[in-house]
């Protein structure tokens, strides 16, 4: 138990086996009180499921869950294996129109809360650079241009925040220049600090003090750790608590990106993987598919100093005052907003391009089996 009176379990962000919770995995999260949990495509069974899903791992809970996913749109929506999917921000940044990608946010706000989610993990902010670059980001960018982002992903984080759910700008400090998928490998991008003040860093400057939380993604930067070869941007207190907090200025809530993905999955143990992360300064450490290791992950935590886990829990606690609760959930809701999802996604694309859905997610770590 640290200063703060939570434990350092809080700091963890969690996948979930399946649809359903069995036995030993409802003890398992009722012993390590995680401080939330992701969900992905393996827990979609159908509305109702997903609901009943949800209601159960809060009532898991002694301090009230985080629960989130990625739903951005394209092939990154969780939720299109129970429903319609709605356009991607590619998609909507070309059709050029902001009141379709403010829809696609209030509409994605509506759906959350129905479900009981009080976080989704976007707007990404992200410039392209290529639209077609194997980085991780294809179809995922509101813009190639700073101001273009910035006028985008406004749009749709403001309509989605004003449904009540909460969000989290990424990938901080940014895929756009890299060569690789870091789902797979470590990127190496070597842009100078001058270069990603006048571009990268510009949509995070700007949207920040509207945004819940930031995600930190997964490259070594050589401009912020030359003398740490292959050092992970979530791992760096140069990138987080040098730049992201001291220098940029923003003191919310701040979490890794997967902690599972091959960019780091090869660095470093995984007790010092979880350690350096929050040390880093980040709040909370994302095991999305490792599950059964989540007690040894805060066993990790447990050896750092409690004035480093309590600055990370206070942060954590301040989002959490921020929740609103889940609305009232019913078929007959859940089918409105779908079929006004549909909508959208044919006032995108046009009605025979809507029925061209994507084939991939994109979003799997490499160990993840389903």
């Amino acid at each position: 138990m640290t200063a703060t009176g939570e434990e350092p379990g809080q700091l963890l962000l969690v996948g979930v086996p399946g649809p359903k919770l069995d036995r030993e995995t409802a003890a398992r999260f009722r012993a390590l009180q995680p401080g939330g949990y992701i969900l992905f495509a393996r827990n979609m069974a159908e509305p109702a499921e997903l609901r009943r899903l949800i209601d159960d791992l809060r009532d898991l809970s002694a301090v009230e869950p985080i629960i989130t996913l990625d739903q951005e749109g394209g092939r990154v929506s969780r939720l299109r294996t129970i429903g319609s999917e709605p356009p991607s921000a590619q998609d909507l940044r070309d059709r050029g129109d902001t009141s379709l990608i403010a829809r696609h946010g209030e509409l994605t706000g509506r759906l959350l809360r129905l479900y009981g989610f009080n976080l989704n993990l976007c707007p990404v902010l992200d410039v392209s650079f290529d639209d077609d670059a194997d980085n991780s980001l294809r179809g995922r960018c509101y813009g190639r241009t700073p101001a273009e982002v910035i006028d985008n992903a406004s749009a749709f984080n403001t309509a989605m925040r004003n449904e009540g759910v909460l969000s989290s700008a990424k990938h901080f400090p940014g895929y756009s220049a890299a060569g690789v998928d870091p789902h797979h490998a470590l990127p190496v991008i070597e842009r100078t600090l001058e270069e990603l003040e006048a571009t990268e860093f510009v949509p995070f400057r700007a949207l920040l003090p509207d945004c819940d939380s930031v995600m930190v993604g997964h490259a070594w930067l050589p401009c912020f750790d030359a003398d740490r070869p292959n050092w992970p941007s979530s791992l760096s207190a140069n990138v987080v608590n040098g730049h992201l907090r001291d220098n940029i200025g923003f003191d919310g809530l701040v979490m890794t990106d997967d902690l599972d993905m091959g960019a780091v999955l090869d660095g470093m143990s995984f007790d010092e993987t979880i350690r350096q992360a929050i040390l880093a300064g980040n709040d909370l450490a994302m095991i999305c598919h490792r599950i059964d290791m989540a007690e040894r992950a805060r066993s990790s935590l447990e050896s750092l100093d409690d004035r480093v886990l309590d600055t990370a829990l206070s942060r954590v606690a301040a989002l959490k005052r921020k929740f609103a609760p889940p609305g009232d959930f019913s078929r007959d809701a859940v089918a409105e907003i779908d079929a006004d999802i549909w909508r959208l996604r044919v006032d995108t694309l046009g009605e025979e391009r809507a029925k061209e859905l994507s084939v991939e997610d994109g979003k799997r770590s490499p160990v993840e089996k389903f």
